[in-house]
């Protein structure tokens, strides 16, 4: 019973590091990278299809994400949704590619950038220590049960505190590296 409360918050732990490191994936630093396309969905003979679907992803240099549709006239379609996303990019078409150069970042925007990567994590801190509450929430309600004895459950309680600091300290990590990456010029 109480290797299960561990195992499902360990689960749920790891599940919003990955959140995390997709949603900074998503903001992006003077780099260009393939992942930055990855939430743009375009309209596909009436589907919304992610572009990753409909077009290979290629760097064509640090600066520029090449994008080649599979069937030509999926081009303009796909410089149109770029164009129209929140990225505030501005691709060309070049033949049966899409060019998508990454401009530089202001050191204006760079710390706008800087505020979002730590509000992103704030909010996966807060999303682990939900986990932590509901699982000593849990333990607690076994307790009351009378299915585990005190000291198991207060074992299991500095277990999952020692869970929560480990992540913590991941996501504490993840943010570090992103806000190096954002200052870099």
């Amino acid at each position: 019973m109480i290797a299960d409360v561990k195992r499902t918050t360990e689960q749920k732990m790891k599940k919003t590091l990955d959140t995390l490191k997709t949603d900074l994936a998503k903001v992006r630093t003077g780099r260009a990278h393939t992942g930055l396309l990855d939430h743009i969905v375009v309209d596909y003979y009436g589907t919304p299809t992610p572009i990753g679907q409909v077009a290979n992803l290629t760097l064509l240099d640090a600066r520029t994400i090449g994008v080649s549709p599979w069937e030509k006239k999926m081009a303009s379609v796909i410089e149109k949704a770029i164009r129209d996303s929140d990225l505030g990019l501005n691709p060309a078409a070049m033949g049966d590619t899409v060019r998508v150069p990454m401009p530089a970042l202001t050191e204006e925007r760079r710390k706008e950038l800087t505020k979002v990567v730590r509000h992103e994590g704030e909010n996966a801190r807060v999303a682990v220590r939900n986990v932590r509450r509901d699982a000593n929430h849990h333990l607690k309600e076994l307790l009351k049960q009378k299915k585990v004895a005190e000291d198991e459950e207060r074992r299991a309680q500095d277990d999952i505190q020692k869970l929560t600091d480990r992540f913590i300290a991941e996501i504490d990590k993840l943010l570090q590296q992103k806000e190096a990456d954002l200052m870099a010029v």
